[in-house]
């Protein structure tokens, strides 16, 4: 089974999402294997870092913007092609060891929704694979 969820952006910004991914673990039954995130969105991202210090998710979109600005000669149409770039570099999927039946997360990780050509309707697939 895959688990769908939606959610709802603002213009641009890291949203927590871990509390979604071990509900879909948890429905799934699953004890050991893993799970796999994944974001159908080509100006949107997943991925896991640290969750106690909102500055760090602040700092992150600060050098995002620093090292994907938006640049008057993109010719992409749509005037996105840094949130191309910085959705791109995050990347569109994210796999965490299951153990135990929980996510095999360090202590400080949790799995982030990127969100970089808001405000929108977004979507993640969660898939757990195991026994």
């Amino acid at each position: 089974m895959i688990w769908n969820y939606q959610l709802n952006t603002g213009r641009e910004g890291f949203l927590p999402i871990t509390a979604r991914v071990r509900e879909a673990l948890a429905q799934s039954g699953v004890r050991d294997g893993i799970c796999v995130v994944f974001c159908p969105h080509t100006t949107a991202g997943v991925t896991i870092n640290e969750n106690a210090d909102p500055d760090v998710v602040r700092d992150m979109l600060l050098a995002l913007g620093d090292l994907y600005p938006d640049r008057p000669d993109f010719r992409h149409a749509e005037g996105n092609s840094a949130a191309h770039l910085k959705a791109s570099a995050m990347g569109s999927s994210v796999t965490v060891p299951v153990e135990g039946g929980e996510l095999a997360l360090g202590t400080w990780q949790g799995i982030y929704f990127c969100e970089f050509d808001g405000p929108r309707t977004r979507r993640f697939l969660v898939k757990v694979i195991g026994d």
